[in-house]
């Protein structure tokens, strides 16, 4: 039996805890009460019930890997030589195993997938491309490693205040 989640108000306080946590999760409460203008149990029961609604979850850090880690970055294109339910669900249940493939995401046009990814170094990413690549069962055509050099912008949130609210 699946559970339903919580349903939730996104009244405007709630979207400006949602907008504030969004770009820094390790706020503490205190902070985030007034800088919205609740008393802090007032505050932590709307993060509670926005969390068990799940208007957000995976809160975590960002670890600066330049001072803390050799690496390599890169995304990673796959193209299917058969696009059908069947060899998606497959490709995509492979690609789960590896944590290196950090982000996978279905597109339309040429490139079936595209995958956002951290390797030890390059030999390591080609290593697990290859892997993937020799499973005939996934029928990957074609993949094509896009190692990035620099970076000039980071992922630092959504766009929120650009974005139209639901509800």
């Amino acid at each position: 039996m699946t559970l339903m989640k919580p349903k939730v108000k996104l009244d405007p306080l709630n979207r400006k805890i949602i907008a504030r946590i969004h770009l820094d999760a390790g706020i503490t409460n205190q902070k985030l009460a007034r800088e919205i203008g609740l008393s802090p149990a007032a505050c932590s029961q709307r993060v509670t019930a926005l969390r068990e609604a799940g208007y957000f979850f995976n809160i975590h850090c960002e670890v600066d890997l330049d001072r803390t880690f050799e690496h390599v970055l890169a995304y990673v294109e796959f193209k299917l030589s058969n696009n059908t339910v069947e060899f998606r669900r497959a490709f995509e249940a492979e690609i789960e195993k590896y944590p290196e493939f950090m982000d996978c995401l279905r597109l339309a046009g040429d490139v079936d997938y595209i995958s956002f990814t951290c390797a030890r170094n390059i030999q390591e990413l080609n290593k697990i491309c290859d892997t993937v690549s020799a499973k005939r069962e996934l029928g990957i055509q074609r993949i094509v490693t896009r190692t990035i050099l620099e970076r000039s912008k980071w992922y630092l949130g959504y766009p929120i205040e650009k974005l139209r609210w639901l509800e």
